[in-house]
């Protein structure tokens, strides 16, 4: 059984919180320490640390796409925020559970390791795309990095770079009327050109993976287009950390699929909320504010109406 049209969402980092694996399957836990030997500590503490943060969300991912799918729920379309491309990735069948951990947990050592201290990433809100564009151009430099980094809406973008950079690209963009213009809690120059050489190790061991051809649609972060090939799907994985994730663009290719349901993955509702801004057309399942359950029951209420 598949809904018709379904486009299930994976946000990234931002939403953890203490306790949410209070629900996961433990066995699965288990074995992921294994795969990846780190333990797992469902703590506010434990997600000060990139690697914690990135398995663990993993982990809440992939359990949910593992007891929707048992009980024959599948997507149409697959859109991942970030690091939300691996469990994407999973649910389109390109990638096995073992290696995605693997995987994620490379990602998010080389992360770490890239840049201990000084970068990092901001958002401006209220400002076009082309706006923050211009400013970042005012401010980088060889010696002051700063690049434009995310699309998370019209008028949401991130910057990525020196964190020196960006307060001097976010004062500006105060000066030019942006709504809101701050640093964010994240420790490293994510979704830019700084990002290469995790980019170049991770790609090396992609290649090493028995990857295969996607069961669904998948929305590619680093150009925003629908691909049903293995090819771009490989290049999005492994090249994810060097481009901004261009997820306005991800929304509106989604949207001319005209999916009839859309579900987000835990941790959060965010990027259900930028879906609702562009559309009421959509039945809408959050899975951090419902049991997957639940979810199966709505699923099952909706596709007996589209029958």
């Amino acid at each position: 059984m598949i809904i018709l049209r379904s486009l299930w969402l994976f946000p990234g980092q931002g939403g953890q919180h203490a306790g949410m694996l209070d629900q996961v399957n433990q066995q699965l836990k288990e074995q992921v320490e294994k795969w990846t030997n780190v333990k797992l500590v469902d703590t506010a503490d434990a997600y000060q640390d990139s690697v914690q943060i990135q398995l663990s969300i993993l982990l809440l991912q992939i359990d949910q796409v593992d007891r929707l799918q048992k009980l024959d729920w599948n997507p149409t379309l697959v859109a991942g925020h970030s690091l939300g491309v691996f469990a994407a990735a999973y649910a389109a069948k390109v990638i096995s559970k073992e290696d995605v951990f693997k995987l994620v947990a490379l990602r998010a050592k080389l992360m770490q390791e890239c840049y201990p201290e000084g970068y990092g990433m901001g958002v401006v809100v209220g400002l076009s795309r082309s706006e923050v564009k211009k400013l970042v151009a005012q401010v980088h430099s060889e010696t002051n990095p700063v690049y434009i980094s995310n699309q998370n809406s019209e008028m949401q973008n991130t910057v990525s770079g020196k964190i020196s950079a960006i307060e001097e690209m976010l004062e500006l963009a105060k000066e030019n009327g942006a709504s809101k213009a701050k640093l964010l809690h994240v420790p490293n120059p994510s979704h830019s050109p700084l990002m290469q050489k995790a980019a170049d190790q991770l790609n090396a061991f992609i290649s090493t993976l028995d990857l295969h051809k996607p069961s669904c649609i998948y929305l590619a972060n680093y150009n925003g287009h629908a691909v049903k090939n293995l090819e771009d799907i490989t290049y999005d994985l492994g090249n994810n950390l060097i481009y901004p994730v261009l997820w306005e663009t991800m929304m509106q290719v989604a949207l001319e699929y005209q999916p009839t349901s859309s579900c987000e993955f835990s941790p959060g509702t965010a990027f259900t909320k930028l879906l609702k801004a562009k559309t009421d057309q959509l039945n809408i399942v959050t899975l951090s504010t419902m049991l997957v359950d639940d979810a199966d029951y709505l699923f099952n209420k909706w596709e007996k109406n589209n029958d």
